[in-house]
């Protein structure tokens, strides 16, 4: 329901905020730690406030507890306090086709409302915009445990 909205719909970043949130993605990427899966993944958040946060996955030999660059960046960013977002972009290696949020790290960034744009990229720059909405359709959110 549009009232039931936990966020207001963020405006879409700027075009140059836009190419500055690609470009922290992809030195996110370079961060990361991945010496099993050898599969880099980079991310960064931009806040409503205007501030980005950038994140990359980081693995871990029990692989169960390693983390997403995409909730790594989220953390980040709300221990500094936010916790509304306009964007993120995600960046990895994948040549033929757009890098996706896991499944745990859309229902992540769902907890933080559904109208924020979200950069799937592929290895050469290209990109396509998702609103996060459509990356977890008929999702659970913060809202429905008041409906109990």
């Amino acid at each position: 329901m549009e009232g039931d909205r936990q966020h207001p719909a963020p405006a879409a970043p700027a075009r140059e905020h836009l190419q500055l949130l690609l470009r922290r993605s992809r030195e996110a990427k370079n961060c990361s730690y991945c010496p099993y899966s050898r599969f880099p993944v980079g991310a960064a958040l931009l806040t409503a406030s205007g501030e980005i946060f950038s994140g990359c996955n980081v693995e871990n030999a029990c692989y169960s507890l390693g983390v997403c660059a995409e909730r790594t960046a989220i953390q980040k960013a709300i221990s500094e306090g936010h916790t509304s977002f306009r964007a993120m972009a995600i960046t990895s290696d994948l040549g033929d086709t757009f890098i996706v949020p896991c499944g745990a790290c859309r229902q992540v960034m769902r907890e933080f409302g559904t109208d924020w744009d979200v950069y799937l990229t592929k290895a050469d720059g290209s990109y396509i915009v998702k609103r996060l909405e459509e990356l977890l359709p008929l999702s659970f959110g913060p809202e429905d445990l008041k409906k109990v």
